[in-house]
């Protein structure tokens, strides 16, 4: 892959500000921000391999519409949703522009972005398992995996991930529907009812001791080299990756139905909550390829765990994570938990990330109690970055005429005892 990685100075944790050192809120404006036209023709991918990812989703969709009932037409997507006046104006201030919200917090079959990603790429490995075993011809309809033959084939197959949750979750409901066995490896930190709803869809979860990154090196250590099993690498996947740059496509189909401009003289910016950078770098890949650089994407990051921050600021030549710099990575926003950001993202995005801001979790209990009361959002705190970070952006980069698009992450499943206790601390 081609990256700026190869070239890129030795890190240096001197360029990491003070305030991210002492976990406070920061908004650091990106230093190697490159024009995407400039920028992307150097990168190992193209729109034809987001335009490829998304025919492959279109393939699907005759079985996601057979096997999930709220699939009415197999797109997994959510609704654009625009913010009234009086909140728009909380978030963004009186004069900070129309706020929009891309409502992957409610995202048919997992309630979370991770189906983007999780979904997309069992669906790869079922495809291909299918072509090879003849239990797929081309022109047939992809709706034949979902027969007896295909399930039994599947079997004798095993679908494993590492995950603080809701990757896990996406991964395990495509999985087990389609009727692989599932192997979970989670850390420490992750949510004990996001272990027992992959239990409750017979997924086998294997706890550790260690963080996010302990659990995903186990896994691939745990995976490697068999041939009966596929490992979705949540740090370096180019199958999740591209399933998540897919959905810049549905994005770009709801602008055009709301009317709303996108040029350069009326910007486009995207909050994208970031834990590994997965799921924000390949939305961001899928963006800049349509749009270009009137389309800013800011990652939103907890204090405790800004990693994608520390690595693009420190540099490319070798993986840095938080404790370098004496941050604990403890954050109540558990999806976000992570140490260290993924190489891949870092590399194919890292000179196309606007900014990042990273956000209290105060600030993100404030806004789950806000955005519920009105307009009535259910969202878990990670869901609830972006929300927080429009304003201290608009304070750093004042961008004029700009439209504000928050992309949720999570929250529709979250049991009612959680998010009672998420309101109580807001």
């Amino acid at each position: 892959m081609s990256t700026d990685a190869d070239t890129s100075p030795a890190p240096s944790l001197d360029a990491i500000p003070a305030s991210v050192r002492e976990a406070r809120p920061t908004t650091w404006l990106n230093p190697h921000l490159r024009p995407a036209a400039e920028f992307l023709p150097s990168q190992a991918f193209s729109l034809a391999d987001v335009e490829a990812a998304e025919a492959r989703w279109r393939r699907f969709d005759p079985l996601l519409r057979h096997l999930f009932d709220d699939l009415a037409t197999g797109r997994i997507d959510s609704p654009l949703m625009p913010l009234s006046d009086p909140i728009a104006q909380a978030i963004a201030g009186p004069t900070g522009g129309a706020v929009w919200v891309k409502a992957d917090h409610d995202l048919p079959v997992t309630g979370c972005i991770k189906a983007r990603g999780g979904v997309y790429e069992v669906l790869v490995y079922a495809e291909r398992l299918g072509l090879e075993k003849g239990l797929l011809w081309p022109g047939d309809s992809y709706a034949r995996l979902a027969e007896a033959e295909a399930r039994e084939a599947f079997g004798a197959h095993t679908v494993a991930v590492g995950s603080t949750g809701n990757l896990g979750f996406s991964v395990g409901v495509m999985a087990r529907t389609l009727g692989f066995a599932v192997e979970v490896h989670m850390s420490h930190d992750a949510k004990a009812w996001k272990k027992q709803r992959l239990r409750d869809i017979g997924a086998r979860v294997v706890e550790h001791r260690g963080d996010y990154g302990s659990a995903v090196a186990a896994a691939r250590s745990a995976f490697e080299g068999r041939t009966d099993a596929h490992f979705v690498d949540d740090e370096s996947s180019v199958d999740l990756f591209l399933g998540y740059a897919a959905a810049a496509f549905d994005l770009q189909r709801q602008l055009d139905e709301a009317g709303i401009r996108v040029d350069p003289a009326h910007p486009l910016c995207v909050y994208l909550p970031c834990g590994v950078g997965g799921a924000p770098g390949g939305v961001t890949l899928g963006l800049k390829l349509l749009f270009g650089d009137t389309i800013r994407c800011i990652f939103v990051e907890p204090v405790a765990s800004p990693c994608m921050l520390v690595q693009l600021a420190a540099g490319l030549s070798r993986p840095v994570d938080v404790y370098e710099i004496g941050l604990d990575n403890r954050t109540a926003a558990d999806g976000l938990a992570v140490a260290g950001a993924s190489m891949l993202v870092a590399g194919t995005v890292g000179p196309l990330i606007e900014a990042v801001v990273t956000v209290a979790d105060t600030d993100l209990f404030a806004w789950v109690k806000r955005l519920w009361a009105d307009p009535g959002l259910r969202l878990e705190p990670s869901a609830a970055a972006g929300f927080a970070a429009i304003r201290p952006y608009l304070d750093a980069a004042a961008p004029a005429r700009a439209t504000h698009v928050v992309w949720t992450t999570g929250g529709a499943l979250l049991p009612e005892a959680e998010f009672q206790d998420a309101l109580a601390r807001g």
